[in-house]
This record gives structure tokens, C-alpha cells and sequence, in this order.
């Protein structure tokens, strides 16, 4: 009876929502969020997935039984299942709790020579690895040890942010459409789209995972900020509640600084057009200058957050603002020529801060993103390797036309383009009412509806969902940060009683009762729908049990521990190098965080192993890293996957002025190699033994001792 009570009872607190969340969220959040963690928790680790059943004890039991489950894995396989640079970041959690202290740990991340060879460098400044170490020092002092494997805390951890990241998704569509509905179907559809919505279950420690959760209550904040006549302490709460979740966005992901800057164009358009309350914009750009310069100081001042675009684009834009004064005023044609100096204004300012910043710290970190956004968008053909690489994975090409037919099977898409439509409409009467001053073109009752329908927090959310639309369709590893919000969006406009107020009215067939009916009745509809077709096919996927199994891979780290030194220095793709150092401990020659020039260059000569070069050429390129294994993957050597062109040997070879393998065509100056392929012909040819004595091999993997000579 309470719920049914509270069920009723919130609806009549219309727009107040923050401070009843409480009480909502046992009656919603509860049952579902469980569904959706075990969802995640079903494919990575081999683990036997809970089954949701309405008795609680059933529930404890199977859990009881799914961690004697885990605790029967080995470590390496485990381990293993962190691919790519996940391993490498969880590597840093290993190494934290490995260390005899806390200062210790941190010594080493500040002064690590494991991660790359014949260097020493600080893991604190390289990557944002923050996380690691605050959960490493929590696990430490909490009295939990007996019970929890340092896995398993690191995981529930990345899983409960998951649920953080679901609730903000609810807060803001209530917070849009002022009704709890829209914020159930918000999460329903994020759960049902999951596919399209999230990567966690396959790449639990990426960045991306740990950031998007703050990223989505950062919105949510900004969300509840733009509604008017906020009382000054509830404005100041959630100014504070804005800046910490920028601050901990910016901390746990690298990208954090184009995500922010795209945040900033939005309020610049916005601002531009009147659509938003100049005071709250202004603290907005202060609050994110002051996150990512506070993110620098802890990244001991990483020279690619100070040479960002996005400092320089806000600071041109607190400087533009103090040169032009009354910007907003005059006729339709004045304020357009006052908006085109002050883009450009802002524009040129930015350019100019940006290249000097540049300058003075000698930046070249983040010269490869601009060289692969050039050659992405046809301003001319490339042949930098780094670039290639990018181009040719699928993560950063167009988003696929079949996430479309996924995002329609839930009628989620329909919804978001139905809203979009609505949406857009009134963004542009509003803006030309704003620029103009004026509603001669429109009547002064559909000037006031448009008005209506786009609140501040709708026009924020509007652009944001266009721009990184635009971001999704251009980049496919960027889709989460657009899907996500679709589901806000689209849930919104559903539920919105402005938005079928405009709809209503704009037709001629308003009146309350089919207002209300409108309302209600259509995501209840759509949710019934979602449960009928979908709801089976999750409660399946729930009773599966997932292994993951990759015995040349286990079988490859075990020799590497039982076999090698552990001050060994291997060599190899920089994938596979991230689980070596996870699973060993072994130093490395190059790792997947590519966020620095160097290390791409050291990549790209590690990478002559896959090309068409001598054995001598390879042998002094690895021993000039100080080598003494190198592991060659058939995976790449004969790599299929990708088409001619974009395979990994056709990068060295384009980048080598070499003549790529198989039919087809070679640019004009391409000259054939002097030499065969050199991870092929190892295997065969007895000459190269006197550099190479190959010491392990199975299915997959080619390991070869570096032979000295004297």
C-alpha cells in the first residue's frame, strides 16, 4: 500500500525532485538497477550469472554460489579478460596493492620504469589513473580483505557506478518533463538499448566507464541549475554538485578535455542566442576551467590539458565578453553582425591562445588526433601511421546504419526524431524571437508556446544531443555519449506536458483531458511494449552462463612468469604488452595509451616486426629498447580482419614506402621491399637464428630471445 501511496503522491510534487529522491527510488530503482548489474556481470569473467527471482533468499544463495564459482578461477584467466589498455590501467590497481605501503605504491607510479622501457616516467601525469589508486587505498583500510578479492571490489565498484549512471539518466528526464515516468522510461530504454548505451560488460576499466557515470550527474546538475527562481542556497548547492562532477569527468578519462569543449560550445550557442541566463553560463565556463586546471595540478600540470582547446576556447570567451558590450541589444540585423564579430572574435582568440600555449610547453602529444580528424574529413590523404591507425579501426569510423534498426526495435529512435522535430521548430522561433526582439513573424500565441515548450534546461539539452549527435555519427567509439542522452531526451519529449501542449494546440485539439491522456497513456504504451518484447529475451540472457576462454593466451603468460627474468624486457603488439604487464609484470617496450609522441614513435619501430625489413634492421631497432623477447602474433602477421589497406602490415609498409602484399593498387612511388616480411620469414629461414632463437610457440603466439652477440 505505501508504494501505491508514494506512487500517487509524487506526481503532485511536480518539478521538486532532488530533494524527494529518496523516496522515490526504493519504489523504482530497485528491482531494475539489479537487472541491469547482472546484465553486465554475465559475459567477462566466467562468473554463473544470478538469477532474479522474487525470493531474497533464493537471490543469497545463488550469490553465495557464484562467488565460490570465482574463487575456482585462476588469477591469469581472470586477468586475461582485460584486454587491450584495460589491462594496462588495472595493471596500476595490481601494482598499488602489491606494494608494501601506500607511499610506496604511489612512489612507484610516480617514478615507474616497467611501463616503458629504458625510461622512467610518471603514471600520475600520463594517464588518469586517479581511480586505481583511490580504490587501491580504499581497499586497503576498509575490513574487507577476508571476504573480497581486489577484483571483485574493483568491479562491484565500476558496476555501482553503472546504477549512478542510470539514476542521473532518471533525474534528469524528470527534471525535463517534471513527471517520474519519463524518468522510468528513460531507464528502461537505456537498459533495453544497452547494446548501443554502454561497454562495460566487455571493457569494465576503460576510461569511458568510469567517467560517462559523472559525466550524465554533471548534466543532470546542470539540468536542475537552469530552472528559474532557484533560491540562492539551492543555486549554490547545485553549482557545487556541477563543478565536483566535472572535476571527477575530467579525472577519470583523457578524452575529457573534447567532451568539455563540445559542453562549451553548446552553452556558447545557447548564450549566443539568448536561450540561456548569461550569470549561470558565465560560472559554467569558470567551473570547467577550474575542474581541468585542477585536474592538471594533480596530473603534475600534463602539458596536453594546458595546451587544450577547450581552456583556450572558454578563456576567449570571458575575454570577448569584457570587449563587447551590450551584445544583445539593437534590431534583428544589428545583433546578427554583433553575434558574427563575436564568434569570430571568439574564434580568433582561441586559435591564437591555443598555438602560443602550444609554443611556450613545445606540444606534440596531441598532434596525432588533429592529423587523423584531417585525413577523416578529406582535407587530403595521409600517410603517418599514426593517423592510418585510427582511420582503419572501426571504433573511429561512421557510426553503422544497423544502430539505427537497433535504436528503432526499441522505438527509441522514433520517439528521439518525433522529439527532435518538435524541438527544433520551437528552438528556431524562439531564437529568431530573441535576435529580433520582436514576434512579427509569428503569432503572439504560438511565440508564447514555443517559449513554453523550450525551457533553458530543454534548449541546453536539445543542442547537447544535436552536437553530440553530430559527434556519434562522425565516430562510432563516441555513440555512448549520444545514445545515452537519447534515451533522456526522447523520454522527455514523451512525457513533456508542454511539449504535447505544442503538439495539441498547433493542430487545434487542445483541451486537458487529451493533454493528460497524451501524457500518460503513450509511455505507458511504449513501456508495455518494451516488457513484452524484450523482458523475455533479458530474463534468458540472465539463466546463460559465459565463459571467457583463451588457452593460448593463459598458456603464453604462464611461461612468461615461469620462464623469464623478472626485470625481462619484452617486446610486442602494444594490446597484448598491456595484459604482459598485467599478467607478469614484465617490462615492457610499448603499451596502448597512445597519448604521447614518443611512445608512438618507439610503437611504430617496435612495429617493423609486422614489416618487410631485415633482421638486422629489426634486432638493432629492439635492442635499442633494450629487448630481450619479442613476441609475434600470427593474429596480426596474417591478419584477415581488416581489408587490403588497413591491415597492420599494410600501415608499415604505406608508412615504409613499400609496396603493400596482395592484389591491387599501390600509389605510383611505392618501390617493392629489398626484404620479405620479416615476422614471416623468421619462421622459416635458418640465417635469421643468429639474431632470433625462438624459445616458445603455440597456435597463436611466437616468442623469440633476443641472441646477444659480443
Amino acid at each position: 500500500m505505501g508504494r501505491f501511496h508514494l506512487f500517487t503522491q509524487v506526481e503532485s510534487y511536480g518539478r521538486d525532485f532532488p530533494f524527494l529522491l529518496v523516496e522515490l527510488l526504493p519504489s523504482f530503482l530497485d528491482f531494475l538497477l539489479l537487472c541491469m548489474l547482472l546484465l553486465y556481470m554475465k559475459t567477462t569473467y566466467g562468473f554463473p550469472i544470478l538469477r532474479i527471482v522474487a525470493e531474497m533468499n533464493n537471490t543469497v544463495m545463488l550469490i553465495s554460489e557464484f562467488n565460490q564459482r570465482k574463487k575456482n578461477k585462476q588469477e591469469v584467466e581472470r586477468e586475461i579478460s582485460f584486454r587491450t589498455e584495460c589491462g594496462l590501467y588495472y595493471s596500476y590497481y595490481k601494482d598499488m596493492l602489491q606494494a608494501t605501503s601506500i607511499q610506496q605504491g604511489l612512489h612507484g607510479l610516480i617514478h615507474d620504469n616497467k611501463t616503458e622501457s629504458l625510461r622512467t616516467i610518471n603514471i600520475l601525469e600520463r594517464m588518469n589513473v586517479y581511480q586505481e589508486v583511490f580504490l587501491s587505498i580504499l581497499y586497503r583500510i576498509l575490513p574487507i580483505q577476508n571476504y573480497l578479492e581486489p577484483v571483485y571490489f574493483y568491479i562491484y565498484t565500476l558496476f555501482g557506478l553503472q546504477a549512478v549512471y542510470v539514476i542521473a539518466l532518471y533525474v534528469t528526464s524528470w527534471l525535463l518533463s517534471g513527471t517520474w515516468l519519463s524518468g522510468l522510461l528513460a531507464a528502461f530504454w537505456y537498459i533495453t538499448n544497452r547494446i548501443d548505451t554502454t561497454r562495460v560488460e566487455f571493457t569494465i576499466p576503460l576510461r569511458e566507464n568510469w567517467a560517462l557515470p559523472f559525466f550524465a550527474v554533471q548534466i543532470a546538475a546542470i539540468t536542475y541549475l537552469f530552472r528559474p527562481h532557484l533560491q540562492p542556497l539551492h543555486e549554490k548547492l547545485t553549482l557545487l554538485a556541477v563543478f565536483l562532477s566535472t572535476f571527477l569527468f575530467s579525472l577519470t578519462w583523457q578524452f575529457n578535455q573534447f567532451m568539455m569543449l563540445i559542453q562549451a560550445l553548446v552553452l556558447f550557442i545557447l548564450d549566443c542566442l539568448d536561450m540561456l541566463p548569461t550569470t549561470k553560463v558565465t560560472w559554467l565556463y569558470i567551473i570547467q576551467l577550474t575542474g581541468i586546471l585542477l585536474v592538471s595540478v594533480l596530473q603534475f600540470f600534463n602539458s596536453m590539458i594546458l595546451g587544450s582547446l577547450l581552456i583556450s576556447f572558454n578563456v576567449s570567451i570571458l575575454l570577448a565578453r569584457t570587449v563587447q558590450k551590450n551584445m544583445k541589444m539593437g534590431c534583428l540585423l544589428n545583433r546578427v553582425g554583433k553575434l558574427f564579430l563575436h564568434v569570430l572574435m571568439v574564434l580568433c582568440l582561441t586559435l591564437i591562445i591555443n598555438n602560443f600555449t602550444k609554443k611556450i610547453l613545445n606540444l606534440e602529444s596531441d598532434e596525432h588526433i588533429f592529423k587523423f580528424l584531417k585525413a577523416k574529413f578529406g582535407f587530403g590523404a595521409t600517410r603517418d601511421f599514426d593517423a592510418n591507425l585510427y582511420l582503419c579501426e572501426e571504433a573511429f569510423g561512421l557510426l553503422p546504419f544497423n544502430t539505427f534498426a537497433r535504436l528503432s526495435d526499441t522505438l527509441l529512435f522514433y520517439a528521439y526524431l518525433f522529439v527532435l522535430l518538435l524541438m527544433v521548430i520551437a528552438a528556431a522561433a524562439v531564437a529568431f524571437k530573441n535576435l529580433s526582439g520582436s514576434a512579427n513573424v509569428l503569432s503572439m500565441d504560438k511565440m508564447e508556446m514555443c517559449s513554453i515548450v523550450l525551457t533553458p534546461g530543454a534548449a541546453y539539452s536539445l543542442v547537447h544531443t544535436v552536437l553530440f549527435g553530430c559527434l556519434a555519427l562522425s565516430t562510432m567509439r563516441m555513440k555512448y555519449l549520444w545514445t545515452s542522452h537519447m534515451c533522456v531526451f526522447a523520454s522527455f519529449g514523451l512525457c513533456s506536458a508542454e511539449v504535447w501542449g505544442f503538439v495539441l494546440k498547433s493542430v487545434r485539439l487542445y483541451t486537458p483531458q487529451r493533454l493528460c491522456v497524451l501524457r500518460y497513456l503513450i509511455p505507458i504504451i511504449t513501456l508495455l511494449y518494451l516488457s513484452y518484447k524484450f523482458w523475455p529475451g533479458m530474463m534468458d540472457e540472465l539463466s546463460e552462463l559465459r565463459e571467457f576462454y583463451d588457452p593460448d593466451t593463459v598458456e603464453l603468460m604462464n611461461w612468461i612468469k615461469s620462464n623469464t627474468s623478472k626485470k625481462a624486457v619484452i617486446a610486442g603488439s602494444m594490446q597484448l604488452l598491456a595484459g604482459v604487464k598485467l599478467c607478469t609484470g614484465r617490462i615492457l617496450t610499448n603499451h596502448p595509451h597512445y597519448e604521447d609522441k614518443d611512445l608512438r614513435e618507439r610503437t611504430k619501430q617496435v612495429y617493423q616486426i609486422y614489416a618487410k625489413r631485415s633482421p638486422e634492421d629489426v634486432y638493432s631497432i629492439l635492442s635499442s629498447f633494450g629487448t630481450n623477447y619479442v613476441i609475434l602474433e600470427d593474429s596480426i602477421c596474417y591478419e584477415r580482419r581488416h581489408s587490403r589497406g588497413c591491415r597492420l602490415r599494410d600501415l608499415l609498409d604505406i608508412a615504409n614506402g613499400h609496396i603493400m602484399d596482395g592484389s591491387g593498387e599501390n600509389d605510383p612511388d611505392l618501390k617493392a621491399s629489398l626484404y620479405p616480411r620479416f615476422c614471416e620469414e623468421i619462421k622459416k629461414n635458418v640465417s635469421y637464428s643468429t639474431y632470433f632463437a625462438r624459445v616458445f610457440q603455440n597456435k597463436t603466439f611466437h616468442v623469440y630471445k633476443l641472441v646477444k652477440h659480443k
